[in-house]
């Protein structure tokens, strides 16, 4: 039997705890007078992870080896489940990398124990620029539950969340067909009709993909698809709260309206972030920029290309915002994106111990990384 015990204060209530793992599971908690003063929280949950310290999942050239280097990176990050994510490319290109991360599951303990299952972001998505983003328009095709189908079969049944754009024709059907084989699906990187965010949230999609971007940089004032997604209860939203893709005021009015309860925080990392500033040539995107504060920009213009602040940077920006505790912003990237995954992300006898200590200043902005348990085991 492998027991051991960690102490923090839990962020929900601000108190000294201690948790007693055994087997790599929650077997007990109890308060303490005194110890360890680091905040002690479940380990980080982020649903959109496309890279991140040069390891990038949208690489022509994507191995195994790529996917367990992520995933360490992850962990070292306070992160200890997340969801790899695959952007819109040509069929044959996400079979291979769908393979590439089941393999990684086969061969890695640390990664079977940290990817679920995987995030497929398109390539159902809109063709219009604004919407489609970085997304490759070549690439960009009609939902096909046949093509799911062979995903599924590529990666033993790995793809458990697909977001795609619900103006298809057929992208109800599409939905439903999901659903029913137990595949949670998103709405982002659209142009539909809010009548036909209503449509799919009925068909079943439970998710907005970064929410307030991959979207037209102008919109009709009301109605449009940002309102009806922050209006339809049957969506959680996920937000980059990275500083760059949402203005704080923006950031603040979106939480405020979805709720705690139906918020989402994630990175939506890519391979150049957690790199030294400077110019990098991407798989996706071409040449980006990479600045000390995190924003990745294409050169000359003003769009972005991507995100490099790990999920704990979103945290800490939310911690911030007026009206914001600690304890909700790690709400959003812990419990919330954990019912998704089947109820991780949560203090609880009987949880996984799945669990992260760090240091909070707030003046500075700053959460800092301590120890971080996969199962129970120290990483």
């Amino acid at each position: 039997m492998n027991r051991t015990s960690i102490q923090g204060r839990d962020p929900a209530n601000g108190q000294m705890v201690e948790i007693v793992v055994v087997n790599g599971m929650i077997a007990a908690i109890q308060s303490v007078s005194s110890g360890e003063e680091r905040w002690l929280s479940p380990g980080f949950i982020d649903l959109q992870v496309n890279g991140y310290c040069g390891h990038d999942l949208n690489d022509a050239a994507i191995t195994p080896d790529v996917v367990v280097a992520l995933t360490q990176e992850m962990a070292a990050c306070g992160v200890t489940s997340f969801l790899p994510t695959l952007i819109t490319a040509a069929e044959e290109r996400l079979v291979a990398a769908l393979r590439a991360i089941a393999e990684a599951r086969r061969i890695s303990p640390l990664a079977a124990h940290m990817i679920p299952y995987v995030h497929v972001e398109g390539p159902h998505l809109s063709a219009a620029d604004g919407p489609r983003g970085a997304h490759p328009r070549a690439h960009v095709r009609p939902p096909d539950s046949q093509e799911f189908e062979r995903w599924q079969a590529a990666c033993d049944g790995l793809v458990g969340l697909v977001t795609i754009s619900p103006h298809w024709d057929g992208a109800l059907d599409y939905i439903a067909h999901l659903v029913r084989r137990g595949t949670l699906v998103a709405l982002g990187h659209s142009d539909a009709e809010p009548a036909r965010i209503h449509a799919a949230a009925g068909a079943g999609a439970v998710l907005s993909t970064h929410l307030g971007n991959g979207v037209a940089g102008q919109l009709p004032r009301h109605p449009n698809l940002i309102w009806a997604q922050l209006a339809d209860d049957r969506l959680t939203a996920m937000f980059i709260a990275d500083g760059h893709h949402l203005p704080a005021d923006t950031l603040l009015a979106m939480l405020r309206a979805k709720g705690i309860e139906r918020s989402i925080l994630v990175s939506d990392a890519v391979a150049v972030g957690g790199l030294p500033p400077g110019v990098y040539e991407t798989p996706i995107g071409g040449t980006v920029e990479l600045t000390a504060t995190g924003r990745i920009g294409i050169p000359g213009t003003g769009t972005l290309g991507g995100a490099a602040l790990p999920l704990k940077d979103g945290i800490a920006n939310v911690a911030r915002l007026a009206g914001f505790s600690l304890q909700q912003a790690v709400r959003m990237a812990t419990e919330n994106p954990g019912r998704f995954l089947g109820g991780r992300g949560v203090l609880r006898v009987g949880a996984r111990a799945d669990l992260v200590q760090f240091e909070w200043h707030p003046a500075e902005g700053d959460l800092e990384i301590g120890r971080v348990f996969v199962g129970g085991v120290e990483q």
